[in-house]
């Protein structure tokens, strides 16, 4: 029995750290980023879109990396591919990124 208090203490610990995340996105760069892929322009193509990263300002090398991913899952959700044809590829670090109050956006199209 000298271990129940002891038992209690871990389980209530380890219940502790669990709640203490309030945040499950990924982390691209160690952070997380807030990504959103929509349509340009739903009524003429679903194929268009473009990827909003708020506090791209953060670490750009992790909003590239988060506009990459969340453009690949929203092709391969509408289209079943993952292939895009970006307008600036979030890949290609030389190409400039331009930030509006700390938000980053990229523009692709979904290619079968």
């Amino acid at each position: 029995m000298k271990f129940l208090p002891l038992a209690s203490m871990l389980a209530a610990a380890a219940l502790a750290a669990c709640g203490s995340s309030t945040n499950n996105r990924p982390l691209y760069d160690g952070v997380p980023f807030k990504a959103k892929a929509k349509p340009v322009d739903k009524k003429t193509s679903r194929a268009v879109f473009q990827v909003e990263i708020k506090g791209a300002d953060r670490s750009v090398k992790g909003a590239r990396e988060a506009a990459d991913h969340a453009g690949t899952t929203y092709c391969v959700t509408n289209y079943g591919s993952s292939n895009i044809a970006w307008v600036i590829d979030p890949a290609d670090e030389e190409a400039q990124l331009t930030l509006t109050d700390g938000r980053a956006t990229f523009q692709g199209t979904c290619t079968p």
